[in-house]
């Protein structure tokens, strides 16, 4: 209990650390779409082109500061930078509790993994927000990384059982770990990539890119086979409420403009409008799939350990 004052006041410093990689994070999300590079030139106005002074490029504080706007051309710049830095921060010092006490080198490893991971995840969230897009500059050497981090962190996805097995044959721990994020990886892309293979045979519709089956092997690297599951089912979850959600709106709208037209059939005229427009409407599953997997480092194993249990 003693240790907890300190280790409050010591999350700062990832705070500190999560901002300004949320800063970079933003030159990672406009400029990797565009294909264009993230180490120059340096940071300017998209409107008039104006370099940025460094003095306005203090995370969060700057764009407050300017009240949202360049200033040189008074432009507006948008909330997306703030709110970048700020959630990146904030992820960073989550990981940081996931991890404390820092008393170890695994622990410090753990904060970086995690902190790795929500950095290469909210990039890659509010890319396919923005452009419909899962980079390959970001999935891959996500994937990569997260093998690499196995290493250090053990992953510990398999069952127990499976584990103990090895373990008494004395397999070396950090051989089973990578095992783990690799099995994690190829289940991730494999289930999502068999999914849109099927979708796209029933409805002749692709239904998921190659995009999000990388995404999910990156995923799969970081968290292993167990997480990796609760990621996929948690992230379809939530992209049906989306898309229920979506669809009332749609169906509201429609309904309200035949209203004002008197026309007949309102209701059935509606739906069939709000169905064939959301049905060529490319939902951004990596957003989904993405808040899933950082969802999943808290509460998946909590949650799949319940489900489990009811049976």
């Amino acid at each position: 209990m003693s240790n907890l004052p300190s280790t409050n006041i010591a999350a700062i410093f990832p705070f500190l650390f999560g901002l300004v990689f949320g800063s970079f994070l933003n030159v990672v999300i406009y400029r990797v779409p565009r294909e264009l590079s993230v180490v120059k030139p340096r940071s300017g106005c998209p409107n008039c082109g104006a370099l940025i002074r460094a003095y306005d490029n203090i995370p969060v504080l700057s764009w407050i500061i300017l009240r949202g706007k360049c200033r040189d051309c008074g432009h507006p710049i948008t909330a997306r930078y703030a709110i970048v830095e700020l959630i990146c921060g904030f992820l960073f010092v989550a990981a940081y509790f996931h991890a404390a006490p820092m008393e170890s080198k695994l622990a410090l490893w753990t904060f970086l993994k995690l902190s790795m991971f929500f950095f290469l995840l909210l990039g890659l969230i509010f890319i396919d927000f923005e452009h419909h897009l899962l980079p390959d500059a970001l999935t891959i050497p996500g994937l990569f990384i997260g093998l690499l981090f196995s290493l250090a962190v053990p992953v510990g996805g398999m069952p127990a059982l499976i584990t103990g097995k090895l373990l008494a044959l004395r397999w070396p721990l950090p051989v089973i770990s990578v095992i783990d994020s690799g099995l994690g990886a190829a289940l991730g892309a494999s289930f999502i990539y068999a999914v849109g293979e099927l979708y796209f045979r029933v409805r002749h519709v692709e239904g998921m890119g190659f995009g999000d089956v990388k995404l999910m092997g990156m995923v799969g690297a970081f968290l292993g086979a167990k997480l990796t599951l609760f990621t996929i089912f948690a992230g379809a979850i939530l992209g049906t409420i989306f898309g229920l959600i979506a669809t009332l709106a749609v169906l509201n709208k429609r309904i309200a403009r035949r209203k004002k037209r008197h026309e007949s059939h309102i209701l059935r005229r509606s739906w069939t409008s709000a169905r064939l427009m959301l049905r060529h409407y490319e939902v951004p599953f990596g957003v989904f799939l993405g808040a899933m997997a950082i969802l999943a480092v808290f509460i998946g194993n909590r949650v799949v350990d319940f489900y489990l249990n009811l049976y």
